[in-house]
């Protein structure tokens, strides 16, 4: 691979999805944004979607505006359905955390498989996802099973199979590891799971967006996933759920809120789930919040998945190449897979100081983020970061290294990492 600047520059000139930078607010042209993976930049439709519900929908239609806004969880779920998850009409719903969504989709699956007292996750997932397993089979008085996995490489097939079961009832795994961007074969997981007679559930949060999803083809039981990294939806933006419609009757809910009750103003004694995708509904959707989660998803649907994936492979092979030119020669080594076939769209880089480099690229206008043990994690987001960014950001990492700049840091961390 050439590894000059004017090489980048190329690539930059023969991308299709170039133009789609300028659809985003970029204050500062000189800042090296590589932490896509972690909060999107603000789409420009975005500031005008928000003043539409504020001030027209809300400001001058009042409570008259909940005629439209009452359907937005689906309508929305559907654009993420046909245009980033490869998932049918009707399967998936906009709204509450990630967090909710997984707790309602893990206990709905537990219920659906009785006799069955074994959660599974790994145990190199987002902690969330692991705490939630836990809390949930201490609730229950189910167990858990972590399956280990390597921390770069990811989850090993053979592993989760030898810890599958006719005790098994939810298997809980992340579509890409958070830490090194491993990518599972997401249809041989299923397949796996499938054969022990469990549901699987994904957790999709870095991966929508980023990588291929085709939910229905591979047979996926329950997903969620948050909508402010690779889909720009903004911080604390509501996260989606998704759940195959063959399943959606067979599950009930834990959180009996009016949103998911079939004929909600009739203000029924007693609880009745709604048919559909709209049963895992819980209380009042987040206006606001939707709006901007609809801009995001559909310029992530015109720009295509495939497409974005693509670009993400050739954003991330520069990363290592460079990290393995350049990087290497000061102890700094790959921590996530290095074919990129088997990765999302960040990649993960080992230093016994990786806390003190993260703070020294920051200071030169690098935002990566750090990630534990020694981690600093570069995820530049395809539809608006350059084959350029990511040159200079690498050269500027070269060069903190090269100069010991690091060393002047604090070992401790900040609260926010």
């Amino acid at each position: 691979m050439d590894l000059t600047r004017a090489a980048a520059a190329d690539l930059d000139a023969a991308d299709p999805l170039a133009a789609f930078r300028d659809r985003f607010v970029i204050a500062d042209d000189a800042l090296l944004y590589l932490d896509g993976n972690s909060l999107g930049r603000l789409p420009r439709d975005t500031p005008a979607a928000l003043a539409r519900v504020v001030e027209e929908e809300w400001g001058r239609g009042l409570v008259g505006s909940w005629s439209s806004w009452i359907g937005r969880a689906t309508e929305v779920g559907d654009v993420l359905a046909a245009g980033v998850l490869g998932a049918r009409p009707g399967e998936v719903l906009i709204g509450d955390s990630t967090s909710v969504d997984l707790y309602k989709l893990l206990v709905a699956g537990a219920d659906a498989r009785p006799g069955r007292d074994v959660l599974v996750c790994c145990a190199d997932d987002f902690p969330t996802d692991r705490y939630l397993v836990a809390g949930v089979a201490a609730a229950r008085g189910m167990s858990v099973r972590q399956v280990a996995a390597d921390i770069d490489e990811g989850l090993d097939l053979d592993v989760l199979a030898a810890a599958l079961d006719e005790r098994v009832a939810v298997v809980v795994l992340s579509a890409v590891a958070y830490r090194s961007g491993a990518l599972p074969d997401l249809a041989a997981v299923t397949r796996l799971v499938h054969d022990a007679g469990a549901l699987v559930l994904w957790d999709l949060s870095h991966a929508a967006g980023a990588v291929p999803l085709e939910l229905t083809a591979i047979g996926a039981d329950l997903a969620v996933g948050c909508t402010y990294k690779y889909l720009n939806g903004g911080p604390g933006a509501p996260a989606f759920l998704y759940v195959r419609r063959e399943l959606q009757e067979q599950l009930r809910q834990p959180i009996w809120g009016w949103f998911g009750q079939r004929d909600q103003f009739a203000m029924g004694q007693a609880y009745d789930p709604a048919p559909g995708i709209e049963r895992f509904a819980v209380g009042t959707p987040p206006v606001p919040g939707m709006a901007a989660v609809e801009v995001g998803a559909r310029l992530v649907a015109e720009a295509g998945v495939d497409r974005l994936a693509a670009k993400g492979r050739a954003l991330t092979d520069l990363v290592v190449a460079l990290a393995d030119g350049w990087l290497a020669p000061h102890g700094v080594a790959l921590a996530s897979p290095r074919d990129a076939a088997r990765r999302g769209s960040h990649v993960s880089l080992a230093h016994p100081q990786a806390w003190q480099v993260t703070q020294a690229l920051l200071d030169r206008g690098v935002v990566p983020d750090f990630r534990t043990p020694d981690r600093v994690r570069l995820g530049p987001a395809p539809l608006y970061s350059r084959f350029v960014d990511v040159w200079e950001a690498m050269d500027r990492f070269r060069d903190v290294l090269a100069e010991g700049a690091h060393e002047r840091y604090p070992a401790e961390r900040a609260r926010v990492t």
